[in-house]
């Protein structure tokens, strides 16, 4: 049975192959080298994949709403879990003025 492997082996070029690839680009007219300042802007894919992440992190939890309510705000479209923060945020900040 063979192994499946989590990344493919990637076969680096020898140093003749080398030479011709770097031959080629060279003699390419239209492509133009990276400035120093280009090399310095790249980033690895790694780092910028996903979601950006938020100042204010939000927790993950998992509640029971009754299906009256989760009707309602799905009702009201796309974005309808950020109004139901909303609503519960607002909940919380006048119930905090009382004490």
């Amino acid at each position: 049975m063979s192994r499946m492997r989590k990344r493919p082996v990637v076969a680096m070029p020898s140093a003749e192959e080398d030479r011709a690839i770097i031959a080629a680009a060279q003699s390419d007219s239209e492509a133009k080298p990276l400035t120093p300042k280009q090399l310095k802007a790249m980033v690895p894919l790694r780092s910028i994949r996903g979601r950006p992440r938020s100042p204010n992190r939000k927790l993950l939890v998992s509640v029971r709403y009754s299906p009256e309510v989760v009707a309602y705000f799905k009702a009201t479209g796309e974005g309808w879990q950020s109004r139901m923060d909303g609503v519960l945020r607002a909940y919380v900040e006048r119930r905090s003025r009382r004490v």
